[in-house]
């Protein structure tokens, strides 16, 4: 059963859907669920100035996704790719301790245990994707 807390997270929609206005874009799969996001991204010099996605897939990335945009709104670019990287490891290796700037995310990890973390990693992945290009 999924947590009431993580229906209210993904229920937040407020940077969900695109709007073709962007300085970075990715999209990412994932093989194993079928899972899809596509972000904008709108990147200045030292900071990201806003985050916007679009998924087709489970309420795990979509609170994910709503989750991550929040987060990294005015997050100054030299720390973020090292941050998001060091969050994914966290996840996808089932470790307790959460960098303290992503403590929400436990509610996410809290459900999908180590057999869904491709699903709330995916948007984490979808960000590092467009900071590449």
């Amino acid at each position: 059963m999924i947590n009431p807390k993580i229906i209210k997270i993904a229920s937040d929609t407020k940077y969900s859907g695109l709007k073709d206005k962007f300085t970075h874009k990715s999209s990412v799969k994932n093989s194993l669920c079928g899972d899809k996001i596509i972000i904008e991204l709108v990147v200045n010099k030292i900071k990201i100035d806003l985050m916007r996605y679009d998924t087709e897939s489970c309420i795990l990335c979509e609170a994910s996704a709503s989750l991550l945009a929040k987060k990294i709104i005015n997050y100054p670019l030299k720390n973020l790719i090292i941050d998001l990287k060091n969050l994914k490891n966290v996840i996808k290796y089932n470790k307790s301790i959460l960098p303290l700037k992503f403590k929400d995310f436990k509610y996410l990890l809290e459900n999908s245990g180590n057999k869904r973390s491709g699903c709330v990693i995916l948007p984490i992945d979808a960000v590092l994707k467009g900071l590449k290009n």
